[in-house]
């Protein structure tokens, strides 16, 4: 069962495309057919499967989240008790939790069976860059 880390380095808020660091992975494994598991090592930051032929679709993802979710200072978050780390850290927490902090997508021939139009994502929720790490693990 091979398992690796990769690191995805972010710039702030946004989509970040690790597929083919996980197509790679999955090729060198030399599994013929499986599960591979994405799975992020952090609470404020989560994994999506998007689109990723129109980059409209992650803006337009990133900003429905922040309108969802605003950030700690905006006033209808008054509410919020963890402030310590800053007015964007709860709110990332908030969006971590409504979305996943893992996805699982099938291998065929050392392949990932995506479809046409699919990517996979690290969605960054925190305002400065950030080093996230995610594990992946193939399963036979």
């Amino acid at each position: 069962m091979p398992v690796t880390r990769i690191r995805v380095e972010t710039a702030g808020p946004g989509l970040y495309d690790f597929t083919d660091e996980a197509a790679a992975f999955a090729r060198a494994a030399g599994a013929g057919e499986g599960l591979l598991t994405c799975f992020v090592r952090h609470t404020s930051c989560s994994l999506l499967v998007q689109e990723n032929a129109d980059p409209d679709v992650r803006r337009d993802m990133a900003e429905f989240f922040r309108r969802l979710v605003p950030p700690g200072d905006d006033p209808s978050m008054r509410w919020l008790r963890h402030t310590a780390e800053g007015p964007d850290d709860m709110p990332a927490h908030i969006r971590a939790a409504l979305t996943s902090v893992s996805v699982s997508v099938p291998v065929a021939d050392g392949r990932l069976l995506l479809g046409t139009w699919q990517a996979l994502y690290l969605f960054e929720h925190r305002d400065r860059p950030q080093s996230r790490e995610v594990v992946l693990h193939l399963s036979p």
